[in-house]
């Protein structure tokens, strides 16, 4: 029903805003990395919409862009996670941390977010590995780099799983050994590499 709205910030509160379109507030629900993201008070701004419906319920979520409404999306067809619960891992993980979460299947660490068990991470990770791909995740990292650059540990982490990838293997064996390596700043992409194949002789 609705793609977007651009309006007037006009409240903030613990869960969600009021943006002020063509003399009406609407009271829209966002995650918790949104939140620190907005704009000052009284400030034009843009949020792309989601509108849940229920018989007895009418809310309207909102994302600062398109990659987050799209995850959200995905995470509420996961049986068993409804808005709530998607926003709650969308306050704990950004949509790259997710996205690297499910292909690395590191289900503890979605278990974090508020109102999520184990067996709902581990669900979410089974349920949306398939849709996901490695390439996309990376793509996705680099959109959002121009805006916010990787950290020098996070830019030798992905050069080691695409190394990996490389020398033949596949990208969530790739991204799960690497993800096991406690990578310091002062460790180079061969350093990495090195441990890396350590952990993949015990996959």
């Amino acid at each position: 029903m609705f793609s977007y709205m651009k309006g007037e910030l006009v409240e903030v509160n613990i869960d969600h805003i009021v943006l002020e379109v063509g003399g009406i507030g609407y009271m829209i629900f966002i995650s918790g990395q949104a939140m620190n993201e907005l704009p000052s008070i009284h400030t034009e701004m843009k949020c792309y919409t989601y509108l849940y419906l229920r018989e007895d319920l009418m809310m309207l979520y909102g994302f600062l862009d398109k990659d987050e409404l799209e995850v959200f999306k995905l995470l509420i067809g996961v049986s068993g996670i409804g808005p709530k619960g998607a926003m709650g891992i969308l306050s704990a993980l950004s949509p790259d941390d997710l996205r690297f979460a499910v292909l690395s299947g590191d289900a503890k660490v979605i278990s974090k977010a508020p109102g999520i068990g184990a067996k709902t991470a581990q669900r979410v990770v089974l349920e949306l590995k398939d849709k996901l791909s490695l390439e996309d995740a990376f793509e996705k990292k680099t959109e959002h780099a121009a805006n916010a650059p990787l950290s020098e540990t996070n830019s030798v982490k992905n050069d080691a799983v695409m190394a990996l990838s490389a020398l033949g293997y596949s990208s969530s064996e790739s991204l799960k050994a690497v993800s096991k390596v406690a990578i310091t700043e002062e460790m180079s992409v061969e350093e990495v590499l090195r441990e890396a194949l350590k952990h993949l002789a015990f996959l």
